[in-house]
């Protein structure tokens, strides 16, 4: 297992039905660590000229005196941020700023967990470091490193998620999910992925990822022989 430090994280709401929401979900999530609340734009500015390691912010966009996404825009070197509001017509501007994510209010905990897999592969990506994915399986959570999934199966409205010890099937979107993996993951056919460090051979139309023999799409055949320098 991982010995990276949670990711640090800061609250900037107005409301405090929101941030009493927020708080509840970052306490749930193992990979996270809330340092600090702040209730406006203002008060976050101080508290990040003061403790510049925040890592990722909640940001609320629709906020009196001075709105989130303005006062992001103020940041020279910002943290990573994942913008809340009850209003979906800010989404666009958002993501305008290179947003991690955008949740609409009220928010669920699974879409809450989308985002956070999507911070933390962001981060794989900076630093190197292995990085995981916190999925639901029935009324239970799991933490996951990426480099420990071998492949990835659609399964109608879920997904399973298989290691070499077991397979959690988790609810999402196979294409939404398959947002959340890191570039070391391959689509092979319309309802497989696999993890390229897991793969022992290729014949044919069959690619063996760890105990499984994974069938490879027509459609996918040229990617996944470009990926293999083949």
């Amino acid at each position: 297992m991982s010995s990276r430090k949670p990711i640090s994280c800061l609250i900037v709401d107005d409301e405090k039905s929101s941030q009493r929401v927020l708080q509840h979900f970052i306490e749930q999530t193992e990979v996270l660590a809330l340092n600090s609340i702040c209730n406006n734009a203002s008060e976050a500015f101080k508290y990040l000229q003061l403790n510049p390691g925040i890592e990722l912010i909640f940001l609320d966009i629709n906020m009196p005196q001075q709105s989130g996404l303005d006062f992001y825009k103020t940041l020279k070197k910002p943290p990573k941020v994942i913008f809340t509001t009850a209003y979906p017509q800010f989404a666009v501007e958002g993501f305008e700023v290179n947003a991690v994510d955008y949740l609409l209010k009220p928010i669920a905990y699974e879409r809450f967990l989308t985002a956070i897999n999507k911070a933390i592969a962001l981060n794989n990506d900076v630093d190197q470091t292995p990085a995981f994915i916190v999925l639901k399986e029935n009324k239970t959570f799991h933490k996951l490193e990426l480099q420990s999934i071998s492949v990835v199966e659609a399964f109608g409205d879920y997904v399973k998620v298989h290691t070499d010890s077991k397979t959690i099937v988790t609810h999402s979107t196979f294409s939404k999910f398959l947002e959340s993996l890191p570039v070391n993951f391959l689509r092979v056919h319309k309802s497989f992925s696999i993890n390229l460090n897991h793969m022992s051979h290729l014949a044919g139309n069959q690619i063996m990822v760890g105990n499984q023999n994974i069938p490879v799409g027509q459609t996918y055949k040229k990617a996944v022989l470009k990926a293999l320098n083949l």
